[in-house]
């Protein structure tokens, strides 16, 4: 068994969840439902991640275990998410890195796997020099399976406090100038998080949710 994190940009877009592969829900300027796949484009969703890297940086970190997917969290500056214009907290803060979404596979869901990835974006971001992170999240009971939002009280639960209050999708700011350290070898915590089955590539997977992580 070999588990790591290996950025999105280079991650093999066939590896994760077929729903994911081409949606550009947070890349579309049109309003849309919130939901996973509401709007696909694999050629538009690939040149996203493309631009992003080239233009800014690594926008993502993939956990994998021999090849398989387990699971991705994607971040970027808000200018590169339109869909965040029309979230019902209003606009996302100007010059803060914005986390859009984060898919695990089912078997790995409040394992400790979210906690991972969560931690592996907010160390790259501090290595870069950012001071602050923030994320919409969805505060309403639903299907996390197609939801395109973290959970609020997993964002909680991580040290983020809420910026602009809303009752379904409040935004949530985490200043990273008061963490601790990144110390944390989080590639040997990966490896030993309890994740029973090893999850072909491309199997179905499920957002953290507002209960696990």
């Amino acid at each position: 068994m070999a588990r790591r994190l290996i950025g999105l940009s280079i991650a093999d877009r066939d590896m994760l969840p077929s729903r994911c592969i081409g949606c550009t829900y947070w890349e579309s300027s049109q309003a849309l439902p919130r939901e996973c796949g509401i709007a696909c484009d694999t050629a538009a969703a690939t040149g996203w991640v493309r631009t992003v890297a080239a233009e800014w940086g690594e926008c993502g970190r993939v956990a994998v275990e021999d090849g398989a997917f387990l699971g991705f969290v994607k971040y970027a500056p808000p200018q590169y998410f339109p869909q965040a214009l029309h979230m019902p907290s209003g606009p996302p803060l100007k010059g803060v890195p914005m986390i859009a979404c984060m898919h695990l596979v089912p078997e790995a869901r409040r394992r400790g796997l979210g906690g991972v990835l969560l931690r592996a974006a907010m160390r790259d971001l501090t290595q870069r020099g950012e001071r602050s992170v923030q994320a919409y999240a969805l505060a309403v009971r639903t299907d996390f399976e197609n939801s395109p939002l973290v959970g609020v009280e997993f964002l909680l639960r991580n040290g983020f406090e809420v910026a602009t209050p809303n009752p379904e999708v409040p935004l949530l700011r985490l200043d990273l100038r008061s963490l601790v350290s990144w110390s944390d070898n989080l590639e040997a915590v990966l490896e030993s998080l309890r994740i029973p089955i090893r999850v072909p590539a491309r199997a179905p997977a499920t957002l953290v949710n507002d209960r696990g992580r």
